[in-house]
């Protein structure tokens, strides 16, 4: 017990001895010890990792989570080691509603087959989406958790028993400091005062041993946040690979969807119009031929997929039809395949019109005398 009290008396008397040094340094009143320019720079980096880290880490969660109560309740599942409940998906969820609503509106009509598959592409979204959270969770999400609480930890438990030592030993230099002007001053009782400054300067040696040695540990952890660095370089590419090939399925579901919306379209509406007013993907310049290829809209040639009446037939002698033809906005560039097809120059107005029997993914197009097939596409069409 007697032990126990003097440990006591001794922290107590230490943390006295450091408040009253850190509060005579910020009022000016001591000296207080510099680090080197390096170590500094070491600090600036690592706080700069730390608070950006924590910034990427929370939007990151709000990117894949965007529900605040959802990852309220995701945190304190984690914080409780259970086991996060698996959530149904947006995309999953309308999947759902719309199946439902095809089921009692009459899947066999026109509405409902439509709903039908519309439900089954959105099922298929909603399922890549949970695999691109759960990967981008895994890859991404969770190292950088791993800095925050793990490494970063330690380096700033490390930070504050530096502060301490350095404290201990600008505390010492003060009372050495003090010791000698007193022994200055002194003359009669010379000895004691001898015995102050051996003691003084006995206690400023091992501050500053313990001091160095910590200094040199945290050192050591500061230039670790290079590795820090690389580590997380590598998470995020394997987040951009996982966001690519999420949207890559997305996209892909989307494109065959709309393929069978079309051919389920023409068969419905025969003669009319087919296509959105706005593109699936917008192609990318031309400059880039290999990032274009893998994000220009899926165009069937003329060649390939007409019909064998139809590449036999000759344009010139096609007449528009005395109703239904329409003004069209081309949204992109397109360079013509072959003779049959027409050229197109972005942000120009043409007239279009269908034919029967003809592509859904393609439209006649005129422009002054000149006509030929068109990517629906590459169309705005207008009212």
């Amino acid at each position: 017990m007697d032990f126990n009290m003097k440990k006591l008396a001794s922290d107590a008397g230490i943390f006295f001895t450091r408040a009253v040094q850190f509060t005579e340094e910020k009022f000016g009143q001591a000296e207080k010890t510099e680090l080197d320019a390096h170590f500094e720079n070491l600090l600036a980096r690592a706080d700069s990792t730390k608070n950006w880290t924590e910034r990427i880490l929370r939007q990151t969660e709000v990117l894949l989570q965007p529900n605040p109560s959802a990852r309220v309740e995701e945190f304190l599942y984690e914080k409780l080691d259970r086991k996060v409940p698996s959530r149904v998906t947006n995309g999953e969820l309308l999947a759902q509603y719309m199946a439902e609503a095809a089921s009692e509106l009459g899947p066999s009509t026109p509405y409902g087959k439509t709903l039908i598959k519309v439900s089954e592409a959105e099922k298929r979204l909603g399922a890549a989406e949970r695999d691109f959270i759960h990967t981008a969770s895994l890859s991404f999400l969770t190292p950088l958790r791993n800095f925050l609480e793990g490494d970063w930890k330690t380096i700033s438990k490390e930070r504050r028993l530096l502060q301490n030592r350095r404290l201990d030993l600008d505390a010492c230099k003060a009372r050495l400091k003090k010791a000698k002007a007193a022994e200055a001053k002194a003359t009669c009782e010379g000895d004691l005062w001898n015995d102050e400054v051996d003691k003084a300067e006995q206690e400023l040696r091992v501050a500053q041993t313990e001091f160095d040695r910590q200094a040199e540990v945290t050192r050591l952890l500061l230039e670790g946040i290079s590795s820090t660095h690389v580590n997380h370089l590598r998470c995020l590419h394997e987040f951009v690979k996982s966001q690519t090939t999420y949207y890559a399925q997305c996209y892909r579901h989307m494109l065959d969807l709309q393929k069978q919306l079309g051919s389920s379209q023409g068969a419905i509406f025969p003669g009319t119009f087919v296509g959105t007013t706005e593109p699936a993907s917008p192609p990318l310049s031309s400059t880039s031929p290999t990032t274009t290829a893998a994000t220009m809209p899926v165009v069937p040639t003329g060649a390939a997929l007409a019909p064998p009446e139809e590449a036999a037939l000759c344009l010139e002698e096609v007449a528009p039809p005395a109703s239904g033809t329409r003004k069209a906005r081309v949204l992109y560039d397109y360079e013509a395949a072959d003779s049959s097809e027409l050229a197109l120059l972005a942000d120009e107005l043409i007239t279009v019109y269908s034919l029967p029997g003809m592509d859904p993914d393609w439209l006649i197009g005129e422009r002054g005398n000149k006509k030929g097939k068109v990517p629906v596409t590459y169309l705005e069409l207008l009212s």
